[in-house]
């Protein structure tokens, strides 16, 4: 496992050390559009986000970031690039934290101002490198922008805040490559114990990307590397959160929250066992209590699996069993399954 980290504080969450790792996400829409970036703040933190990023391409997004931060509850940090006046614009607008690259703001004076800002405002500083943006010298150096490239611009970046005596610093080394992204994670916790902004970059659609962050993510998170994670999909945001949480819970590292086991299917299921499936993960959804479901097509791993969860359906030929923690509760038919089981696990009060 990897040893811990340090804790940095990102408007009241906390990230590092002995804390849970969190999931943060990032607005897609224009920063300037105060209205739609509000709304979709409000369901990436019903969809369970803990951190949400904006971009803060100019000054008129910098005022509207100053307007977002003060209608929503999740903290916010700001996305910035080259231009240090942006991020102590974006400081006094009240991010919680901000995403910039220190190599890329100018001289150290610049440097030391954006450090000072973010110490007067408790807000730490994220130094991101991906893959497409390590120096021109380090590419040289290296061949390419392989894990070593990243690991060394992102040690090079910290090294200009260290040396002005900033040190509440988050870094993630992201690659569009997993086996790369996996690779320069190892690298970077080995060197430091900053916590680890963990993801893959531009990892594709929702399907590619959440395959290419689960193996990514969830890689390192088995080896006790990453502190706070971010799913990238070309999708809405709040898939990625969800994927996030489903990683996050295969690691796991988070319980609560319904847990589904359904069986593959086979030439030995007489019922929809998809449309089964698909129809009770969506109605518990909401469900914030910590059991296991098990909806299962046949008689054969059915009942034994059944039994192992907290309730269960057993599929039988138009019909199925139902289960609670072992015990057969009935028999019902196929077109009621899905209520009857819904309604057995909300007359739990005491799950």
């Amino acid at each position: 496992m990897g040893d811990m980290t340090r804790k940095i504080d990102v408007g009241g969450i906390a990230v590092g050390g002995d804390a849970p790792v969190t999931v943060q996400s990032m607005c897609n829409t224009r920063t300037q559009d105060i209205d739609a970036s509000v709304a979709q703040i409000g369901r990436l933190q019903a969809a369970g986000c803990d951190i949400v990023r904006l971009t803060v391409p100019d000054m008129e997004a910098a005022r509207a970031f100053a307007k977002i931060k003060k209608r929503v509850a999740l903290p916010l940090v700001a996305d910035i690039h080259f231009d240090y006046k942006l991020a102590l614009a974006a400081l006094d607008a009240g991010a919680d934290k901000i995403r910039i690259n220190p190599g890329n703001i100018g001289s150290a004076d610049k440097v030391r101002q954006v450090a000072r800002a973010c110490e007067a405002k408790g807000a730490p500083i994220r130094i991101g490198v991906n893959s497409g943006s390590v120096e021109r010298d380090l590419l040289t150096k290296y061949g390419g922008p392989t894990a070593q490239a990243m690991c060394e611009s992102a040690m090079n970046h910290a090294r200009l805040l260290e040396d002005v005596g900033f040190g509440d610093i988050c870094v993630s080394v992201k690659s569009s490559t997993v086996s790369r992204t996996v690779e320069a994670y190892r690298l970077i916790a080995r060197e430091t114990d900053y916590p680890l902004h963990v993801g893959v970059t531009e990892a594709g659609t929702e399907f590619n990307g959440t395959v290419n962050s689960a193996v990514g993510i969830g890689t390192l998170l088995m080896e006790g590397i990453g502190d706070t994670i971010r799913v990238s999909l070309t999708a809405d945001p709040v898939r990625e959160v969800e994927a996030g949480i489903a990683i996050l819970k295969a690691a796991g590292l988070r319980s609560g929250g319904v847990r589904i086991v359904s069986c593959p299917t086979c030439g030995r299921t007489q019922i929809d066992l998809v449309g089964l499936t698909h129809q009770v993960e969506e109605r518990l959804m909401g469900c914030d209590k910590d059991i296991t479901v098990a909806v299962m097509g046949c008689a054969v791993n059915g009942p034994g699996e059944a039994r192992e969860a907290d309730f269960g359906i057993a599929g039988g030929n138009g019909e199925g069993l139902l289960f609670k923690r072992g015990q057969i509760v009935r028999k019902v038919p196929f077109n009621e399954l899905a209520d009857e089981l819904i309604a057995l696990i909300e007359d739990q009060g005491d799950t």
